[in-house]
């Protein structure tokens, strides 16, 4: 679960909107509302991607997927390998839009 949290937080989290950690998050508010594209589709996954890889050291991902809910909700499904377990883990994170 604080896995989750931390991951979650780090996609919400606006790159440069921390005081103390500017690098610290995401470049997905930036994204989020540009018009859909296959093009977008791989920045989203790539900024997503970039984050995780950089501030959460407990996760190997071995998946980044996007959905939409019905009421247009960006999802982003993560699938990873929790290191310290060496255990699958899969979650979707609610980033809005």
């Amino acid at each position: 679960e604080h896995i989750r949290q931390s991951v979650r937080d780090i996609l919400i989290t606006p790159i440069g909107s921390r005081v103390i950690r500017r690098t610290y998050g995401s470049l997905l508010s930036e994204l989020i509302d540009q018009p859909q594209n296959p093009a977008l589709k791989l920045q989203l996954m790539s900024a997503c991607y970039t984050a995780l890889m950089k501030w959460e050291p407990r996760i190997l991902l071995t998946r980044i997927g996007l959905s939409s809910t019905e009421a247009a909700k960006l999802m982003i499904d993560i699938e990873a390998i929790e290191q310290d377990s060496n255990q699958p883990i899969n979650f979707s994170v609610d980033v809005g839009r």
